[in-house]
């Protein structure tokens, strides 16, 4: 990589860089060490500088150089005494190698031989060291720039340092099902540990056992976990003879509970079963984190997918790339077991339609990109497509789906195509965006729900956020799908038939039921095709004409954890919000939830920290809610008071508190957007919801069972429709560990 004109002969003279650190490093850890830049045959002249820069992708410890008893202290010194400024920028360097420390030498140069040295966690008084990225990587690189003439033209190091990062000790356990098969239908069952920032890990050795609740044909009752190269257990080619919901449990050698799987049901028969799928992340070759290949092993090994797609930002896809991404699609593509489809990120200015994701039904397709603006090669530049609406009209012939989403630009989807834009991805690591869904009903679109990860830390389909500005565990998309093909999958996203969570695996079952038969359309009937089916049930995604006034609607829930709430919702309105328990079950919980964003655009981060302290009554206990950034810790100082630090960024976090009395005594609450003081009498079984500015920003409090024992919820409701357009069906259910999962809307009409 260079910066200007080709200088590969000054590249062979510009110097050198060593890091002190030779073992692998713990992701998370606190470590010391340091970067030794050593001066090439041209020095460096006065007011050159260099830059070590790091990717965009890395939550390393922000580097500071006023404290040097804090974490994250640098020092930096010049051998030959030189006088350095420097400092750092998280944008400071051509994407996506943007976070950069800058060192100016503001007084003397640097001749051949002179070093510059970097101690990052300088322990000399007292740093505890600098927190290392919280996600493996097999080459996390510090990339050494060097402007030697002082012009400010700055020439990469023949070869910069390089560490390897790994996973930590084993923290939590997690138990993997599929949610939805037939009997007597084959299936897996995925086991992992993972450290505490939710890296797999291999840093256990022993024996596990496994109960389940229906029998599995071929589930093992022990396991060995013996081979450090271990760190996943696929236990495939189960199956059951019985109908009903499996859960599997996992214990130690002693017998002491580990985990829970997520429910699998278990029908007699369907058309249709479940299948989950990342359909939106990206890997190293763009501004993600390990390579593409890396990318699908994982999804498919230690995420347990069934389908996965790549969805590098494609003003850095070169040629050479989108062919690779097409290759690596076709070798994983597994017909039967794994699902791929080839794609890209069309990264254009929000001004110009924002964000959009382009997949292909399969590979030869041509990559029209929003730019070339880090692509070198320009031959193809005619066939970019610079705004939305020209990409729309570019794909207008080919097997195509588009879905809007929300990243660092946002999708302005008052620019749309009804025949190729057919969802609306409003979950990923980035935060929640159920506004984008909002302005989809209020411009009378018929979208489906997606949820992914958009995820740059090598975790396709186990995306946590880490300690970035990625404020949300990553999501997941479920489909509703005859059988594990390409041509199955793609018609399930061509029909909507699909729902987005979170990042859990839940069962939802969403459908409507019409007294008499409607027509259920096989595609929009705004685009004049008018092919339908007719029918007399509609299930997520379908859009029905109907005579009917009213219809029956049905819902089941089988959640991998309590069910807080489930909210009906017709369009932008919600028409109920059911709670699976009694206001005569209420006790000594109390659940203070913070939510929302600044704004639509990057700055959408907003800062939650406070705290809150208790009148004439004492906290028991606390459980955070949503709290990933392990740094961010809600904290209780003593009987009577908390404190925490927080951001949202879309989504919602927050904490319960358990009390020693129920009713009793009051609650101050203080943060720099809300500032309350209630009475606990006050909170009760409806929520208590404060408006605080920004993008539905707000907090609300609500009291709870003692112990909520409600996953498994069966509704039928009455739904009254609306005498013009289209009335959009769909549920909201939040579980009470923070997690949320939305069904695609059904599509009803007169």
């Amino acid at each position: 990589m260079y910066y200007g004109m080709n200088l590969k002969y000054i590249q062979d003279r510009i110097g050198y860089a060593s890091i002190s650190l030779k073992n692998p490093v713990v992701a998370g850890d606190l470590v010391n060490f340091a970067i030794t830049y050593t001066a090439g045959y041209f020095g460096i002249d006065d007011t050159g500088s260099i830059k070590i820069c790091t990717r965009f992708a890395t939550d390393m410890g922000r580097p500071q150089f006023v404290n040097p008893d804090q974490p994250n202290y640098v020092s930096i010194k010049a051998s030959n005494g030189a006088t350095l400024e420097y400092r750092f920028d998280s944008k400071a360097n051509i994407r996506p190698w943007d976070k950069t420390i800058y060192i100016k030498v503001v007084k003397g140069f640097l001749r051949e031989g002179d070093k510059l040295i970097l101690n990052y966690g300088d322990p000399e008084d007292g740093c505890p060291g600098m927190r290392m990225q919280t996600f493996c990587e097999e080459t996390f690189e510090f990339k050494v720039l060097v402007d030697a003439f002082a012009t400010y033209q700055y020439i990469e190091i023949f070869k910069s340092p390089i560490i390897k990062i790994v996973s930590g000790q084993s923290f939590k356990w997690k138990l993997q099902l599929p949610t939805l098969r037939r009997k007597d239908e084959k299936f897996f069952l995925l086991l992992k540990a993972e450290d505490i920032w939710g890296n797999p890990t291999n840093k256990y050795q022993g024996n596990l056992k496994l109960k389940s609740n229906i029998p599995i044909i071929g589930l093992p009752q022990e396991i060995n976990f013996s081979s450090t190269s271990e760190d996943v257990k696929l236990i495939e080619g189960l199956k059951s003879s019985l109908i009903g919901d499996i859960e599997i449990e996992l214990y130690n050698s002693n017998g002491e509970f580990l985990c829970s799987s997520n429910p699998l049901r278990i029908i007699e028969n369907s058309e249709l079963v479940h299948f989950w799928g990342e359909l939106h992340g990206q890997s190293e070759e763009t501004i993600g984190t390990n390579s593409i290949n890396d990318y699908f092993i994982f999804a498919r090994d230690k995420a347990g997918l069934d389908v996965i797609i790549h969805q590098g930002n494609d003003f850095q896809i070169t040629n050479e790339f989108w062919e690779k991404i097409q290759k690596t699609t076709k070798e994983f593509l597994e017909e039967g077991k794994f699902i791929t489809f080839p794609g890209y990120e069309w990264s254009g200015n929000t001004s110009l339609g924002g964000d959009r994701n382009v997949i292909f039904f399969q590979e030869g397709e041509t990559i029209r990109r929003s730019s070339h603006a880090l692509v070198n090669d320009t031959k193809d530049l005619k066939s970019d497509c610079n705004s939305s609406n020209d990409l729309f009209k570019s794909l207008k012939d080919t097997n195509t789906i588009v879905f809007a989403h929300v990243g660092g630009r946002y999708a302005d989807i008052k620019s749309h195509d009804i025949k190729l834009e057919r969802s609306v991805e409003i979950h990923s690591a980035w935060g929640t965006f159920e506004w984008i869904l909002n302005d989809a009903f209020k411009l009378g679109y018929r979208i489906g729900i997606v949820c992914n990860s958009d995820g740059h830390k090598g975790r396709p389909g186990a995306s946590y956020p880490g300690a970035s500005m990625f404020g949300s565990y990553g999501g997941l998309t479920c489909f509703l799908s005859k059988n594990l093909t390409r041509e199955a999958i793609w018609e399930s996203l061509l029909r909507r038939h699909h729902y987005g969570t979170t990042g859990n695996r839940i069962f939802m079952d969403v459908k409507v039921i019409l007294d008499k038969t409607g027509k259920s359309y096989i595609e929009n009937p705004i685009l004049g095709e008018n092919i339908y089916e007719i029918a007399q049930v509609g299930i997520m995604g379908d859009i029905i004409q109907t005579e009917q006034k009213k219809v029956k609607l049905k819902i089941e829930i089988n959640a991998s954890y309590p069910i807080e709430k489930i909210e009906i919702r017709n369009g932008t309105k919600t028409i109920e919000t059911y709670r699976p328990y009694k206001e005569k079950d209420l006790g000594n919980r109390y659940r203070i939830i913070w939510a929302g964003a600044e704004y639509r655009g990057r700055g959408r981060e907003t800062v939650w920290d406070g705290t809150a302290s208790i009148k004439d009554n004492q906290i028991e206990s606390i459980n955070p809610i949503n709290i990933y950034n392990i740094e961010k810790k809600i904290r209780r100082i003593n009987p009577t008071n908390l404190e925490w630090e927080a951001i949202t960024t879309g989504g919602f976090g927050g904490f319960d508190c358990i009390l020693k009395y129920h009713k009793k005594g009051s609650i101050k609450i203080s943060t720099n957007h809300v500032n309350i003081n209630f009475p606990f009498s006050e909170i009760g079984f409806k929520e208590i919801k404060i408006d605080a500015g920004g993008l539905d920003r707000h907090l609300r409090l609500v009291r709870l069972p003692d112990k909520n024992r409600h996953c498994n919820v069966i509704l039928e409701r009455d739904i009254e429709l609306g005498l013009k357009g289209d009335n959009p069906i769909y549920v909201c259910v939040i579980q009470e560990d923070g997690h949320v999962a939305w069904s695609s809307p059904i599509y009803l009409f007169n």
